[in-house]
């Protein structure tokens, strides 16, 4: 592997003081992604990555020392003693008590060469500073940190390594990416990678470049997923990647073997030997484009069944039929989002607009206004306040009011309101044609809009373009669109699945739309609770009836929609809780 120019930097430790400093207002456990990996896993990616004595090992971000030890007893397994091992470990650690408790955790085995071992800085000025490849094998579990989150200088110098291979970053990149990145980098041709890191590798667009930059660069890798959480603590979903065989250059002709194996338990994994938890693992077709790597949770067949049907000129995009807009961004619900009785009791009606603030709101497919008065009657936050330029000169004593009581809770100083004038002036308020789950738990949903409703950005707004909303909506009541959705999608510990609106667009539709069952038998099957057989008709009218996809297709998308949705609600169901997606809210 070619080493990329350096820029040297100073990389003090972070103190105990400076958490208070630049660190301010982060736990210590989300400063450092702070879950640690458990002994077993641990030990089960030392006893794959380490197999001489002679590897020289790096780990990132040891944290507490947990891969450290492991690596110390796989180093004693394979016949190094004592203070020899310090001279192949090295540990990096940017928060100082944690590296002391990682030197006391190894000072018995180490002795004074524990001081070599773990190093107490910024891994990334670290890595500048030093010749690099330099080892044989990477390790660890990096930190699980937002862009906005990562303090400078470390988020710049983080930055800077990923530009000096070709990569292009963003304020959505996380920062176990340039983690990984600068791992990648410092191995020796022939050199492995053992990590545990977050799902959103095989999911997330900010990922895709370092998804193809991974398969540039090794000869193989294998991904080890779970139903059960790794992390007892979050309800963060991880896998394990086990990258083998670093090439000396990157190459985009590189016929990396990739698989995906999956267990129902983390012990499922850990009480087999890798290599023969490993041994079935089914290589898996890689494409060089923003595909994301959900797919790999198929077969060969069916992945290859889902690219040949995008590609056929009876499918296109959502995008081609509709588009998908976030809603609307108040800044403060607790402010904006009210009842019938708070409207009624602050004396402000007619300054506000009809309104679904949650996705249980919406019961079937679709939403009249009966529905949503229903909902205004029942007690629902329902009311968007919405003051309108034509009635800025005519505003209420009640309204300033209100206004004024929202000022003195300071409510006018939160972000998304201070870049407002007036504060209270909320943007982007539309009626869409029909509303869109964000968060999806069984079907990619889509209602119909007939109630003159808009909607928070917890549900995003439908805008058709080729065709009557009845008739654009009705026509993803499909497998076809509900299996593209769990590939498009990302999922999250809790089991849900997220869309944001460039995804959704992605979503697979009928190229030709032509009929299906009306929307308003469909909604009542659905708030019966009989969405198949919405599903099995659809299929019997769109997929086979005007697609002319056989009953084996219709089979292998049902069959492929259900597993994946199958395999993410088994998290939610585990018992763990349902924890809801991360969210970047306007709230």
């Amino acid at each position: 592997m070619k080493s990329i120019p350096k820029t040297r930097h100073t990389a003090p430790p972070v103190t105990s003081g400076q958490l208070n400093g630049r660190f301010t207002d982060l736990d210590p456990d989300k400063l450092r992604g702070g879950y640690y990996t458990s002994a077993e896993v641990a030990a089960w990616l030392c006893a794959w990555s380490i197999r001489s004595v002679d590897d020289r090992v790096l780990e990132p971000s040891c944290g507490d020392g947990a891969f450290m030890a492991a690596s110390v007893t796989r180093f004693a397994e394979l016949g190094l003693r004592g203070p020899e091992i310090a001279n192949q470990l090295t540990g990096i650690e940017i928060l100082a008590p944690e590296a002391d408790r990682a030197r006391d955790r190894l000072r018995p085995t180490l002795g004074l060469r524990v001081q070599d071992a773990v190093k107490t800085m910024d891994f990334f000025g670290w890595w500048q500073e030093t010749q690099q490849p330099a080892f044989d094998v990477v390790i660890g579990n990096p930190p699980f940190i937002r862009y906005q989150t990562f303090p400078e200088p470390h988020r710049s110098r983080a930055m800077a390594i990923m530009q000096g291979v070709g990569l292009t970053p963003n304020r959505l990149t996380n920062i176990w990416v340039p983690f990984v990145v600068a791992a990648v980098m410092s191995l020796r041709p022939g050199g492995r990678m053992g990590l545990v890191l977050p799902a959103e590798l095989l999911q997330v667009t900010y990922a895709a470049q370092l998804r193809s930059f991974l398969t540039d660069r090794f000869a193989r890798i294998d991904i080890v997923a779970c139903n059960e959480l790794f992390f007892e603590k979050a309800e963060q979903e991880v896998v394990l990647l086990l990258a083998d065989g670093a090439l000396a250059d990157a190459s985009d002709a590189n016929a990396c073997r990739v698989t995906l194996t999956e267990a129902a338990a983390v012990a499922e994994i850990t009480r087999e030997l890798p290599t023969a938890f490993l041994a079935a693992a089914q290589p898996k077709t890689i494409r060089h484009d923003n595909e994301k790597w959900l797919k790999y949770f198929l077969t060969e067949r069916e992945i290859a069944f889902m690219r040949d049907l995008r590609a056929a000129p009876v499918t296109t995009t959502m995008k081609t039929h509709a588009s998908v807009d976030v809603g609307v961004v108040t800044g403060k619900n607790e402010f904006f989002v009210l009842s019938s009785d708070q409207v009624a009791e602050l004396g402000i009606d007619g300054y506000t607009t009809p309104l679904v603030s949650r996705s249980v709101q919406l019961k079937g497919s679709r939403l009249g206004k009966a529905d949503w008065n229903a909902l205004a009657a029942s007690g629902d936050r329902v009311h968007l306040l919405n003051v309108t330029a034509d009635q800025f000169d005519d505003i209420t004593a009640a309204l300033r009011t209100y206004i004024r009581y929202g000022e003195t809770k300071e409510f006018h100083k939160g972000y998304k309101c201070s870049i407002r004038s007036p504060w209270y002036k909320v943007p982007s308020v539309w009626t869409p044609d029909g509303f869109m789950f964000r968060q999806i738990y069984d079907f990619p949903r889509i209602v119909l809009n007939s109630s003159g409703a808009t909607s928070t950005d917890t549900i995003h707004r439908f805008t058709c373009r080729t065709a009557r909303p009845e008739r654009v909506i009705a026509n993803t009541y499909t497998w076809l669109t509900a299996a593209s959705a769990e590939i498009e999608g990302r999922s999250y510990g809790g089991g849900v699945l997220e869309l944001e609106p460039t995804e959704a667009e992605r979503l697979m539709m009928p190229t030709q739309l032509n009929g299906a069952m009306p929307l308003i038998e469909a909604d009542r099957l659905i708030r019966s609770g009989c969405l198949d057989a919405v599903l099995e008709e659809n299929a019997r009218i769109i997929l086979k009836g005007h697609m002319g996809l056989s009953e084996e297709d219709c089979g292998t998308l049902r069959g492929i929609w259900t597993k994946m949705r199958d395999r993410r609600m088994a998290r939610r169901r585990a018992g763990k809780g349902a924890a809801a997606a991360p969210r970047n809210a306007g709230e």
